[in-house]
């Protein structure tokens, strides 16, 4: 058994490679082997394109495959390396989390090489992958229970430089939003590694977690769009239609942005995602289920924003985000 991970090929080879990156046992699990895909055509942008970091969000590595169909006809320059899943155990599972030891990917990188299974594939990634890249594109979705636009996301940036790139980068794919994300559950993310070592990732979200072909089709559009920005292949970028219109716009959004449960019960969405509302304005109900007497209880937009997400008719507990609102990123 290895100690180390390691690819079954070698990147610098030129043209197409398909192998695997190797995860090492440990004492909860033998090894595990990541299907990669590399195309290397000598100079230019590195980039790494990954998918399935959480399990229940399905459409990055149908994204990630279909990027393999048409890479080697299309790329020009470069290399590209393409995982199209990162985690096999929780993708199985259809599941946001690894079902045998419990923990979200996306929360622990670096990770460990001594450490449980999630653990080794975030560290496999970080020592094998990572340092082949100057550019991460890792694909998500918003999960099952949420309604959210195609968006390319990034979180604030120390280095207003790398900020800056990264920024352009992700209004680059001219997916229906570009979204600077302003959180606190940040420790651990796949991202916020890649940043610390100057790379530009962009995260994008997606959409509700659900595969469908026209979703499937704008995501792919975007991604497109974006290796047309890096250089790595030809042609003419262009927003994709989302729900009659082709068009993008950059938000930011905090904390404070989101709007929680003050009770447990059912939330019943009154608005749209990309809706504008004003302070006051509707954005859902929440029902209380535990007593027939209980009234109904508004929610409504702390400001005037844009409405960016919102649980899609999910019964909640006390103090869950329900919706989140975001405003024009300020540059």
């Amino acid at each position: 058994m290895s100690e180390a991970p390691y690819l079954t090929f070698d990147l610098d080879t030129p043209g197409v490679s398909r192998g695997h990156l190797v995860i090492p046992g440990g004492t909860d699990r033998g090894e595990l082997s990541l299907p990669v895909f590399s195309l290397n055509k000598g100079e230019g942008p590195r980039l790494l394109v990954t998918g399935g970091n959480h399990g229940n969000e399905l459409e990055g590595p149908i994204v990630a495959r279909r990027l393999i169909k048409w890479l080697p006809e299309a790329q020009t320059c470069g290399r590209v390396i393409v995982l199209p899943v990162l985690n096999p155990l929780a993708v199985e599972a259809w599941s946001r989390n690894t079902p045998l030891d419990g923990l979200n990917l996306n929360r622990i990188f670096p990770g460990r090489a001594d450490g449980s299974v999630t653990e080794r594939i975030a560290d496999a990634v970080s020592r094998v992958l990572l340092p082949m890249a100057d550019t991460v594109f890792d694909l998500h979705s918003f999960g099952p229970t949420w309604d959210f636009p195609p968006a390319a996301t990034t979180h604030p940036i120390a280095d207003p430089d790398l900020m800056a790139r990264t920024v352009r980068m992700a209004e680059a794919f001219k997916l229906p939003l570009t979204l600077v994300w302003q959180h606190n559950d940040t420790a651990g993310m796949f991202d916020i590694t890649a940043q610390n070592q100057g790379k530009v990732f962009v995260c994008t979200e997606f959409g509700g977690g659900t595969v469908g072909a026209d979703n499937l089709a704008i995501y792919e559009a975007g991604v497109r769009n974006a290796f047309i920005a890096l250089g790595l292949i030809e042609g003419k970028a262009e927003y994709p239609t989302f729900r009659q219109q082709k068009s993008g716009q950059t938000l930011e959004t905090r904390p404070s942005d989101e709007l929680k449960s003050p009770a447990p019960g059912i939330f019943e969405p009154r608005c749209s995602v990309l809706d504008e509302v004003k302070q006051g304005d509707l954005v859902g109900i929440l029902h209380p289920m535990d007593s027939l007497s209980a009234e109904s209880i508004d929610i409504r937009a702390p400001e005037t924003s844009i409405v960016l997400a919102v649980a899609s008719g999910a019964h909640v507990e006390a103090d869950k985000v329900v919706a989140l609102v975001a405003r024009p990123l300020k540059k």
